[in-house]
């Protein structure tokens, strides 16, 4: 499953640089799918859904650090836990339950960010 950030997030910001996928921006921070990835141009998700990896997206949290899911691979094939959980300071950075994904899934994820 994905990583979320909780609402007891103090916006310190130690969590961003660690992700291998630039999935975590900061609050009310518009984002890119083709940042920190190799997509570029229109590309259809794993999930199926279409999107032009270059345009923006609106913020998904206005308040605190926020992880995009279709990004988040919970580090699977780059390190052995979630770099943004290893370095929470307050222990915010917690299983998705509402995007549960197995091991294959986020590889196959993590393979298709970075055309692998």
């Amino acid at each position: 499953m994905a990583i979320k950030i909780t609402d007891e997030c103090i916006n310190c910001g130690a969590c961003e640089p660690e992700c291998p996928n630039n999935a975590i921006y900061e609050a009310s921070e518009e984002w890119r799918f083709s940042d920190g990835t190799e997509l570029t141009g229109n590309v259809v998700l794993p999930n199926g859904n279409k999107v032009n990896a270059d345009a923006e997206q609106e913020p998904i949290d206005d308040e605190v650090y926020f992880i995009v899911t279709d990004k988040c691979t919970e580090c699977k094939g780059f390190h052995d836990e979630p770099q943004c959980a290893a370095v929470c300071p307050v222990d915010c950075c917690v299983p998705d339950d509402e995007n549960e994904e197995s091991e294959a899934q986020l590889l196959a994820k993590k393979s298709f960010l970075h055309k692998e």
